[in-house]
């Protein structure tokens, strides 16, 4: 059964004209899919017998909340999702003072393994459909009654493994007649898969880029990211800067701190070498316990060591702001703990 809300507004209208509907109909359905309906009984404004018709050739997904943890300390939310088939992802809502930022899953599970990511624990099990990442964005707006002006693709998942799918999810919350979130309030999070940083480059989308990084050297990068022994430190870096010259979009690097593996003084200056004439902003990010990994956080000195250290060399650096530090904050964490199948 093909899932409706994973549709564009053309291809409504083509699918519409094949049941014999007038054209207006389809922006009157894409209307109704974009609120966040749960059931086609719900679009009051169609005939019975559309509705009829729709529910018997479409699938219309929604979420169900299993488990909902709001920070006592800064207002987070963090929902684990039951999709339609059983399965589980995260979607965190983070609040800051230019507005609520959604951050979403791309994937059920992971297939990258970085070692210190609670996300890859039991691997990839399935990938998103654009309607059930659109679900994300609307059923959280929906259930915190915060409304949403940020995306950020960092939760569950690796977006650019699930390539097709996100881009036509882009497609759709940036749509006027949808949810209409410009694309300069969107950032696509990414380790590394560089053919798919150049197509992304090509389409020259107007989002933040942002890679995980982590370490500037082979050798530290591929033993806690198996996708460096694929595409190398030097490679996806000139992907980046092929990236900026395509786009004019800086890069955002994000950089775990991990304490005695990448947050040296020598690893900082090899860093600062390393990206040396790309325009970048690094995103400093207090390590979050996973139970099942050997490393541990950064000290908070050694943290603002290493920040002064790019900063005094001209790079734009910030230490990432820690929200929902009471609340399973890492992700991956509430899926594993609370799914009673842990493959899901």
């Amino acid at each position: 059964m093909i899932e409706i809300k994973s549709l564009t507004l053309s291809e409504l209208k083509t699918a519409l004209t094949e049941l014999n509907q007038p054209a207006f109909r389809a922006k009157q359905v894409y209307t109704w899919l974009h609120r966040g309906v749960r059931s086609f009984e719900e679009m009051t404004d169609l005939p019975k017998t559309l509705r009829e018709k729709l529910a018997a050739h479409y699938l219309l997904t929604a979420p169900v909340p299993v488990r909902r943890q709001e920070s006592q300390l800064d207002g987070t939310i963090k929902y684990l999702w039951q999709l339609h088939d059983g399965c589980c992802v995260e979607t965190v809502l983070m609040r800051y003072h230019h507005g609520n930022t959604v951050c979403i899953s791309s994937e059920v599970g992971c297939a990258m393994g970085c070692v210190f990511c609670a996300s890859t624990i039991g691997g990839l099990v399935r990938r998103l459909s654009p309607g059930e990442m659109l679900d994300e964005v609307m059923f959280t707006e929906q259930d915190s009654g915060q409304p949403v002006s940020n995306i950020v693709l960092m939760g569950i998942g690796e977006p650019l493994d699930n390539y097709d799918n996100v881009c036509r999810f882009l497609e759709l919350v940036n749509s006027g007649e949808g949810r209409n979130i410009g694309m300069r309030h969107i950032s696509l999070s990414t380790c590394g898969i560089v053919p798919r940083i150049l197509e992304l480059a090509e389409s020259k989308l107007q989002l933040t880029l942002s890679v995980s990084l982590h370490a500037p050297d082979d050798e530290t990068r591929s033993k806690i990211m198996p996708v460096n022994r694929r595409w190398p430190v030097d490679e996806l870096l000139e992907a980046c800067r092929i990236y900026y010259e395509k786009t004019n979009r800086r890069i955002s690097f994000e950089y775990a701190m991990i304490r005695n593996v990448n947050d040296s003084p020598e690893t900082a200056k090899l860093l600062l070498k390393k990206l040396r004439g790309l325009p970048a902003h690094v995103n400093l990010i207090p390590l979050n316990h996973v139970e099942e990994s050997p490393f541990a956080p950064s000290e908070r000195g050694t943290v603002l060591r290493f920040q002064k250290l790019l900063e005094d060399q001209g790079v734009a650096c910030t230490v990432r702001r820690t929200l929902g530090s009471d609340i399973d904050a890492s992700c991956g964490q509430l899926r594993k703990k609370y799914s009673k199948n842990p493959s899901l």
